[in-house]
């Protein structure tokens, strides 16, 4: 078989032992409790002077890369911020001992001043990533950018064509591809472990509440305000997918629709606001009262008060007044609730992939099938099956939600802009691109009808 490794060689070339995990020494956590694994640094020697950069948006993600000046100032210090919500912007500010001059409250105040960081790290709304970005590169800074890359084809392709002209470096967060899981497994897919790559299943299981919180309640319920759910939440597994296949998409069929989160579900009883009386709410696997008041999972969304004995009457006055405590059947919400497509790469690879709002579960599911052995993992574990000798090799490894690649992006675009050369990059600007206008085909065909082509 073509560069067929034996499973001693196999196993030495992953560093493991059957049965071994995969662990990173450090850790650490986000403002949230969410743990971090640490990127090893010390590949990347510090250099001579820290990378300086300015966050746009001090939110989740923002806090996310913005921890790891936190951790490691020798790499990157951020001196400024820009922030409407004011009690973020402080925060952040604290957090990174940001001078008062250099706290924004938005994304155009920083750039009403002349360049003074070497870096911008966007983490604005989906909607706010083209203008910022575009400014950033006319302005001569380097670009951190979160996924995805802009809501429009042509403003994913505008903000590629000026990074080229202005030969700016620009990583694009698709944090997967930094992910020891995904990094490991692409190299079994690429050095012949399995023979020849036939087909991929790929499976994205949202987690019911999540799709609630995000996508029906939260800050992307609504695809004209913010990008398609294919985009805002999948741009990473179409990324994934590309990368380990390792050949260009040639055509897309896609299916979907909202199915459960509309009016025509809406219990008799049912109330617009979880809180008023609503008649159902204690039998609502959705209840905002339940999910946010009771059970306090995903209140990060709140900004709450640094006094814990406060958070229940902040928490409530939220559920007053914001979508969060909002009847999920009685939202404006229009993103689906599942999703498939249906792939050819080139060289006759076919892949699926399946994106699920209604699992009590989350964490990324892959079937790879090759011509002599397949894999089959799940983000903590996978195994590989030889069909020559039928041995099963498993391994685990211990990773975060986005499988320790947050911190290992950061790193290497730390390295990148340092050096000024993109090339370092695994998530350039370039090789992001094609992953989203696979999303933006995928759209396509699932509005149309029809199987389309992807023209890059």
């Amino acid at each position: 078989m073509k560069n067929k490794l034996s499973r001693r060689h196999l196993l030495k070339a992953l560093g493991l032992a059957t049965g071994a995990a995969l662990t990173t020494p450090l850790q650490a956590f986000d403002e949230f409790g969410h743990p971090l694994h640490l990127p090893d640094t010390i590949k990347n020697p510090p250099p001579a002077k820290a990378v300086t950069a300015i966050t746009l948006g001090a939110g989740n993600r923002g806090n996310v890369y913005g921890n790891y000046a936190a951790k490691y100032g020798e790499y990157l210090d951020i001196i400024g911020v820009a922030e409407p919500i004011e009690v973020r912007n402080e925060r952040y500010c604290k957090k990174h001992d940001i001078p008062k001059e250099n706290s924004f409250t938005t994304w155009e105040h920083v750039f009403g001043r002349p360049k003074f960081a070497d870096a911008i790290i966007i983490t604005t709304p989906d909607d706010l990533h083209y203008g910022p970005c575009m400014k950033a590169l006319e302005m001569g800074y380097d670009v951190l950018l979160e996924k995805p890359i802009a809501p429009t084809e042509k403003e994913c392709r505008d903000i590629l064509a000026l990074a080229q002209k202005t030969g700016r470096v620009v990583a694009v967060c698709h944090v997967l591809r930094y992910a020891p899981y995904f990094i490991k497994l692409r190299e079994l897919i690429q050095n012949g472990s399995i023979g020849e790559l036939v087909s991929m299943q790929h499976f994205e299981p949202i987690e019911h509440v999540h799709m609630s919180h995000s996508y029906v309640r939260g800050n992307w319920h609504n695809s004209k305000a913010t990008t398609p759910i294919i985009l805002a939440k999948s741009c990473h597994d179409l990324d994934i997918m590309r990368w380990m296949i390792g050949k260009p998409c040639e055509k897309i069929s896609a299916f979907g629709d909202l199915k459960w989160f509309k009016a025509a579900n809406k219990p008799e009883g049912a109330t617009p606001r979880c809180m008023d009386g609503c008649a159902v709410e204690k039998d609502c696997p959705y209840s905002a009262m339940k999910i946010y008041h009771k059970d306090r999972n995903r209140t990060y969304v709140f900004d709450l008060p640094e006094d814990k004995e406060k958070h229940g009457d902040a928490i409530l006055e939220y559920l007053r007044t914001t979508n969060y405590g909002r009847c999920v059947y009685d939202m404006e919400n229009d993103q689906p609730d599942h999703y498939t497509m249906n792939m050819q790469f080139a060289e006759g690879v076919t892949a699926t992939f399946s994106m699920e709002a209604f699992t009590s579960y989350h964490g990324r599911r892959t079937r790879v099938m090759g011509s002599h052995g397949d894999i089959v993992g799940d983000m903590s574990k996978y195994v590989h099956t030889d069909f020559l000798t039928g041995k099963k090799t498993e391994w685990k490894m211990e990773t975060d939600g986005h499988g320790g690649g947050d911190w290992n992006l950061v790193a290497d675009w730390v390295e990148a802009v340092s050096k000024q050369d993109s090339s370092l990059l695994t998530s350039s600007i370039d090789a992001s691109v094609e992953s989203h206008v696979m999303g933006f085909v995928a759209e396509k065909s699932r509005l149309g009808g029809e199987t389309e082509r992807v023209v890059l």
